[in-house]
């Protein structure tokens, strides 16, 4: 099973994303967003743009 996105409100009522690995352990969040539409339009851009993501270690 490949990883998957949940989209979910938070306490404050916000709406956020995690992205899950296939075993269930969160690898990313998002931010807060005020509508569900602007939430889905962070997901869209972690799609889109992770795939060319440059890494930095500066350790």
């Amino acid at each position: 099973m490949a990883g998957k996105f949940e989209l979910y409100k938070d306490k404050a009522g916000k709406f956020r994303f995690r992205l899950k690995a296939s075993n269930g352990q969160i690898i990313a969040v998002g931010e807060a967003y005020e509508t569900k539409a602007s939430a889905r339009n962070g997901i869209d851009s972690v799609k889109r743009h992770a795939p060319d993501a440059a890494v930095i270690d500066d350790i």
